[in-house]
């Protein structure tokens, strides 16, 4: 395989990680941006040169971010509200499970019942369950959102770095 067909190829893998990445950050059962960093790290390794390495420098910095913000805000807002992890993890599970049984919806409408029902049993009421799922349902959202504005921070990082790459051969 040439060089050219070889940094084609790998290009457009790296590229599809990032969807599979992207897609990940929202829809936690896919990995998020752990997929894309790896596709950049391997990209670099087979494409070189300085492009390669910067972007990916970049894009390491902007996952490494993305995934610790996430991390520590929604962390940190659901230990401020008392939610304990053991009702999210109810809720991804019963996510896991909305998926078979709704198509495409299951997800987020299992996950929400999910976590619905076990605040709802933890508390022992269900209008303080209602309001403290909403303040959990925020949480994740405020953390999903900046991981994935700093994934597509990535993304652009990415593609011109790629454009560099093939229009400096």
């Amino acid at each position: 395989m040439g060089s050219l067909t070889l940094d084609i190829v790998v290009t457009v893998l790296a590229a599809l990680a990032y969807i599979v990445g992207l897609t990940g950050i929202v829809l936690p059962v896919l990995p998020g941006t752990i997929t894309y960093v790896i596709a950049t790290l391997i990209w670099a390794i087979v494409i070189g040169g300085w492009p390669a390495w910067v972007a990916f420098g970049l894009i390491l910095l902007f996952g490494a971010a993305g995934m610790t913000a996430s991390y520590v805000l929604t962390g940190r807002r659901l230990k401020q509200h008392e939610v304990p992890t053991w009702p999210i993890l109810v809720g991804i599970a019963a996510g896991i499970v909305g998926i078979f049984v709704i198509p495409f919806l299951g997800l987020p409408i299992g996950f929400l019942i999910g976590l619905y029902v076990a605040e709802s049993l933890r508390l022992k009421d269900w209008k303080h369950g209602l309001t403290s799922t909403w303040v959990a349902v925020k949480a994740l959202g405020i953390g999903i959102a900046i991981e994935l504005s700093l994934a597509f921070c990535a993304t652009i990082t990415f593609a011109v770095a790629a454009v560099v790459h093939f229009t400096t051969l």
